[in-house]
């Protein structure tokens, strides 16, 4: 007999794509190299590599030390900028105290830097939309401080100040909601109409993917479960659309924050994970509702991710300094459908495919 929650059989049905990114694969492989090509030398991060608390915690197991200030770091040592990127203040700072500084900025953040950059030399005002306090909006912020404003919400419209509505932009922290930037963005177009938008949209591939996952098959459940971090900002937007969908919706960091009553009267159950959220905890998580209820899996793959990064250019300089050849080396997010199988197959855990992509793949930028 079945230990757990109810002694009906569940249908879970795991989101793909879901978890990890490639920027988070880079800034997590910045750090595993760096450990690796300088293991007898303290390896400090400024801030939290990315927003996961299993990510952070593992980490300082292997002796990385995560600082809120670069001031904390003594002069001359290996400190990491982590993935939501930080401002020229930051670097200046750095460079000061003779830190040996390695970039793992994912590179759609540094998109967006180079944008308020530009549009700041040609005179514009920008309006950024984000969450005022999230390290990558005052990363960004601090590129063009005079000429940037924060919009977090339409409410913060009226007391903006405009001095030329012919040169005025808007820009958006990459990992907003779909939802949420649009209904900001149509706001500012109504109220200055000729406020230009960026070349291409600064929500990143990654963050687009994971949502229009959880829209097209959260009404089909009776309960998502989310894998992240309170503090990630993504994956609390994930359970947010699930909710605006009609479906209750939990955020959690691991099985270990499961409750009973969830479950009451659960069927169908949806699973994702935000882009900082490692895939061992959603298998955890599988492991323990297939004990609790005897689950069915499949996933549903809305997109397939097929995303290369280079090694950053500090990295590289330093893997150069310590003797080791980086050319070549790359940082590559694809998909993990035949490890799936394999890994469920290892478990005895009955496991399907089912391809729901319009053309059968959808490559990101």
């Amino acid at each position: 007999m079945r230990r757990g929650y109810d002694c009906r059989q569940m249908k879970i049905i795991l989101a793909n794509p879901r978890g990890f990114c490639a920027g988070v694969y880079m800034a997590i492989d910045v750090v595993d190299q760096l450990l690796e090509i300088c293991p007898d030398e303290p390896i400090f991060v400024y801030h939290e590599i990315v927003h996961n608390r299993h990510v952070v915690q593992r980490f300082q197991r292997r002796g990385v030390r995560f600082v809120e200030s670069v001031e904390e770091v003594p002069d001359g040592s290996i400190v990491v900028f982590s993935a939501h990127g930080v401002s020229p203040e930051v670097r200046q700072l750095a460079k000061a105290k003779k830190l040996l500084s390695v970039d793992a900025t994912c590179p759609l953040v540094t998109k967006v830097h180079a944008e308020a950059i530009r549009y700041a030399r040609k005179g514009f005002q920008i309006l950024l939309v984000g969450h005022r306090h999230h390290q990558e909006v005052v990363g960004t912020l601090g590129e063009a401080p005079e000429v940037m404003q924060v919009v977090e919400s339409p409410a913060d419209i009226p007391s903006l100040k405009v001095d030329d509505p012919e040169k005025l932009i808007y820009l958006t922290q990459t990992t907003l909601s779909l939802d949420d930037a649009g209904v900001i963005i149509e706001a500012l177009k109504r109220a200055f109409p000729q406020i230009k938008e960026p070349p291409a949209s600064d929500i990143c591939y990654a963050t687009t993917n994971r949502q229009m996952a959880v829209r097209a098959i959260a009404p089909q459940c009776d309960l998502v479960l989310v894998v992240g971090s309170a503090n990630s900002s993504n994956s609390v937007r994930l359970t947010e659309i699930a909710m605006n969908m009609g479906t209750p919706a939990r955020l959690i960091d691991d099985r270990s924050e499961l409750k009973r009553e969830w479950f009451v009267g659960v069927q169908t159950l949806l699973v994702t994970a935000g882009a900082s959220a490692p895939e061992d905890l959603v298998h955890e998580l599988i492991e323990e509702l297939v004990r609790t209820h005897g689950a069915e899996v499949e996933q549903h793959d809305v997109r397939h991710e097929e995303v290369e990064f280079g090694l950053p250019g500090s990295l590289k300089s330093l893997m150069r300094e310590r003797g080791i050849d980086p050319e070549g080396r790359r940082i590559v997010r694809g998909d993990e459908g035949s490890r799936l199988r394999e890994w469920f197959g290892a478990h005895n855990i009955p496991f399907r495919i089912v391809d729901l992509t319009v053309q059968g793949t959808a490559v990101a930028p």
